[in-house]
């Protein structure tokens, strides 16, 4: 089941599907450009078909094959923060399928910092489309054990990369007049954007993007953002920083970062949420980090893995 570079290469020119490792989680890709292929990816995932995946490009020139025009501040932020957990949501050409782009006439395209997947991408001779390798609605895999987990079975081979780095899905990012707008937060923050000199728009809530249904990233265990008055029994803590003062009360308690550290909790997150999740719980509170740079993102995606 789990493959090499080239191995997995060679299946997705056969028209396979297989789990790639990226900086962000593992994905599960295929030819963005074959519907029959982007079909493989929603049945293995149970996907519903109008979530719009993301196409995964190991070289900028080849954006310039898949959307019908780019903007300047597209090219600046691609320029900036590519290869890198930046996703831009951009026109898209008629060589990409309806399907893979759930029905909408926009594209989503980022370039993966991950060398392997790079490696896959530029072997396999097209771009991939590669969401979360894993079933829908589930947590997102940070290894390739979460992967076998849940797909072991059903996709054509894996490929291990060890721990993802950053551990927390892109940034996605599309235009209104120019202007950037966060349509999914991610490892690339509001902050950082503005750092370079651009104002950035708030969220644009419901708008069709990867990975923005109400419920996306939950693990079995019911799962709470907060802290409780009175801790029921047999409970997990997901903790961030400072432990609370009734933290004696939880049956597990896993810390995404002792020292506070948002980056650090990013890349502890799903793999935290596995771990909990496996000592069958009857549920786990999750402390609310600072709504500040990669917090924002964390709370987010806590906020959809909760039931």
């Amino acid at each position: 089941m789990y493959i090499s570079i080239s191995k997995a290469s060679n299946i997705l020119k056969s028209g396979g599907i297989v789990a790639i490792p990226t900086e962000t989680v593992y994905g599960l890709a295929g030819n963005a450009l074959d519907e029959i292929v982007i079909a493989k990816i929603f049945a293995a995932k149970e996907r519903p078909f109008f979530d719009p995946l993301i196409v995964h490009i190991a070289e900028f020139e080849e954006l310039e094959n898949l959307v019908a025009e780019i903007p300047k501040n597209a090219k600046l932020l691609a320029e900036k923060f590519w290869p890198g957990p930046l996703t831009l949501v951009l026109p898209k050409k008629k060589i990409v399928p309806d399907l893979t782009t759930g029905g909408l006439q926009t594209v989503a395209v980022r370039m993966p910092k991950k060398q392997i997947a790079k490696d896959i991408i530029k072997q396999a001779g097209f771009p991939l489309a590669a969401p979360s390798a894993n079933m829908f609605q589930h947590l997102s895999p940070t290894t390739a054990e979460h992967v076998m987990e849940q797909l072991g079975g059903k996709i054509d081979g894996i490929v291990d990369g060890g721990t993802c780095e950053v551990g927390i899905e892109s940034t996605v990012i599309g235009f209104e007049n120019e202007i950037p707008v966060i349509y999914r937060p991610g490892a690339i923050t509001g902050e950082m954007i503005e750092d370079i000199g651009y104002k950035v728009r708030s969220i644009e809530a419901g708008h069709p993007s990867p990975g923005l249904l109400d419920k996306h990233y939950s693990p079995s265990t019911l799962l709470c953002l907060g802290l409780p008055d009175e801790v029921p029994h047999n409970s997990g803590l997901l903790a961030f920083g400072k432990l609370p003062a009734n933290s004696e009360r939880f049956a597990k308690i896993l810390n995404l970062s002792e020292s506070g550290d948002s980056t650090e909790a990013a890349a502890n997150l799903y793999a935290a949420l596995h771990k909990l999740d496996s000592f069958r719980l009857g549920r786990i509170f999750a402390m609310r980090l600072p709504e500040t740079g990669l917090g924002n993102a964390i709370n987010d995606r806590l906020s959809r893995a909760g039931k």
